[in-house]
């Protein structure tokens, strides 16, 4: 039954006491229905919803559950009664006013509640909207700050590309490969390093050495990666590959990334280098310099002997003489033209370097194989 239909006492609508048995429920809903029933009572339009009433009625009342919940509430309420009786008027008014606070209480603490469920929402979209009004400004700032960096660029740099680029981390890597039948002796790294000091200072330790086939065959040819410390001891051993008179009859000298460094590409574009095709070429484009503008001797020089002189002098003349000095490159206002990394030892270039150079070395082994 509803909310609204047990406001309707059943034992009243049934005329049954509280302690009655089921046999008298059913009698009297028998007896009851019989008089509201609406084929009896075509004309009455009460007929039906009285009867729906009663049958309701008896249901509840013969469900012992439902039955034992209506007798403990009607009990209470009849107690409630009784006790109330016995209150003088004005308890009955104190009674009352209690209920009634407590009534406002609630629905004050509900309205309370409400509101501040609401100035949380209100507090959360104001942030919101700050939120998003400050990144709006932010990237409003960097965009502004990005336009005066390079309308400032600009007007500071009064050409482009005279800033050379940086220097990668195997620009002084060269890749050297040899027949043994033709260098027998080249099978360490100290005979590889030996080979290739006349051209520049070359870096022992992070030499990579590779033999094919592997023992126990007999090996015939060999690959090897030689770090300088310098670009300048690289560049000239790639200019100087395959001649015998520099010592590479037979032996190819070639960058380690297969390609021209952009540094150097930068020093043939500025009109600084030679393109190291020969040495007529290099005597015909070497400037002549006073020795108050010639560059000092970097700190990694070590005089050569006799021999190897000789070779400075005619043989590698197609770079070292043509090789510019850095520090003395026209220099754009405010804009910095110093070369960085041309000194190799720092320890982080190091690092990059050894990666990059075991990554080669491992192209190169799979390569080989792959050849086999």
């Amino acid at each position: 039954m509803s909310a609204a239909e047990e406001e309707v006492n059943p034992y009243e609508l049934l005329g049954l006491a509280i302690e009655a048995s089921e046999q008298e429920i059913r009698t009297a809903y028998r007896q009851r229905s019989l008089k509201v029933h609406p084929d009896r009572n075509r004309g009455n339009p009460d007929a039906a919803r009285k009867f729906h009433e009663l049958h309701q009625a008896q249901e509840l009342l013969l469900d012992p559950l439902r039955r034992l919940a209506l007798d403990a509430k009607l009990r209470l309420k009849e107690a409630r009664k009784a006790r109330y009786a016995q209150y003088d008027a004005k308890r009955k008014n104190l009674v009352e006013e209690l209920e009634e606070r407590e009534r406002a209480f609630k629905k004050a603490r509900t309205e309370t509640e409400a509101q501040k469920k609401e100035r949380w929402r209100e507090n959360e979209r104001i942030m919101e909207e700050g939120r998003r009004l400050r990144e709006e400004r932010e990237k409003e700032l960097e965009r502004r700050e990005r336009e005066r960096q390079e309308l400032e660029k600009k007007t500071q740099t009064g050409s482009p590309g005279l800033e050379p680029p940086s220097l990668g981390a195997l620009d002084t890597t060269v890749r050297v490969k040899y027949t043994l039948s033709s260098h027998p002796s080249l099978t360490t790294v100290e005979s590889i390093a030996a080979l290739l000091a006349p051209f520049g200072s070359v870096d022992d330790s992070s030499i990579v050495l590779s033999l094919k086939p592997s023992p126990p065959k007999k090996p015939k040819r060999g690959t090897a990666l030689v770090p300088f410390k310098q670009i300048v001891g690289a560049f000239a051993a790639v200019c100087a590959s395959g001649r015998p008179e520099n010592g590479l009859g037979d032996i190819e000298v070639d960058w380690a990334e297969g390609k021209e460094p952009e540094l150097i590409g930068w020093l043939k574009k500025m009109g600084k280098l030679g393109t190291g095709s020969g040495s007529a070429q290099a005597e015909s484009t070497r400037p002549t310099a006073t020795p108050a503008q010639q560059a000092p001797p970097s700190a990694d020089y070590k005089p050569a002997a006799s021999g190897v002189q000789a070779h400075s002098s005619t043989d590698f003349s197609s770079f070292p003489s043509t090789f510019p000095d850095l520090d003395n490159l026209p220099k754009a206002p405010s804009a910095t033209t110093d070369v960085p990394g041309l000194d190799y030892e720092s320890l982080t270039l190091m690092r990059m370097r050894q990666a990059e150079r075991e990554r080669l070395e491992r192209e190169i082994r799979e390569r080989e194989a792959q050849e086999e």
